[in-house]
């Protein structure tokens, strides 16, 4: 973390299938706001076509242990076991070389990290979900994953829905057209426009 620009971080968290990927993806389009995805880093395998250096960092269980000795992450979690998700110090780096702010599209543990340790320079967004039922819906929609990874989903969802009141901000995603231009309002206020 050595880089002049201190550019602004938006954090975007919400269970898995609530429309938060939708959303960031939205914003990133808009290039008044000068917004740059922040790729995490995981230790599983890729899904479907996901790319190493554009979804995700790849990264060996191994590897990625090193990385967390070596204090090279910003936030890490295991999500799952031997299944870890987090964000290296030298994407946020990397952005801000650009004289971007960073738009992450992160878990709930790790979106409440980022804003910890950058809390004036952090906008915290959880996105909410109509109800863990559709979440359900929107899941088996995907069709990525077994039945058992869809039912630890939900089980973990009932937790991270616990912690939206520690967020900065809330946007119930119920139409995602009203969600997507909160979520716009919201960046731009944040920058000051």
């Amino acid at each position: 973390m050595n880089t002049d620009f201190k550019g602004k971080l938006f954090v975007f968290s919400a269970p898995s299938g609530s429309g938060k990927t939708t959303i960031v993806r939205h914003l990133l389009k808009q290039e008044r706001f000068g917004l740059e995805f922040s790729i995490s880093a995981t230790s599983r395998e890729p899904r479907n076509q996901e790319k190493d250096g554009v979804d995700y960092y790849f990264i060996s269980l191994k590897d990625f242990k090193t990385k967390i000795k070596n204090d090279e992450f910003l936030e890490w979690e295991e999500v799952y076991r031997d299944n870890f998700y987090g964000t290296l110090k030298a994407e946020v780096d990397r952005i801000w070389a650009l004289k971007k702010h960073v738009i992450f599209d992160i878990d709930v543990v790790g979106g409440l990290r980022i804003k910890k340790k950058f809390p004036e320079q952090t906008l915290a967004v959880f996105v909410k979900p109509p109800s863990v039922d559709e979440l359900k819906i929107r899941l088996k929609k995907r069709s990525t994953e077994s039945e058992d990874k869809i039912n630890m989903r939900i089980a973990k969802a009932s937790i991270e829905l616990a912690t939206a009141p520690q967020f900065d901000k809330i946007i119930k995603n119920y139409d995602l057209e009203i969600a997507l231009k909160e979520a716009e309002n919201l960046v731009e206020e944040f920058l000051d426009f």
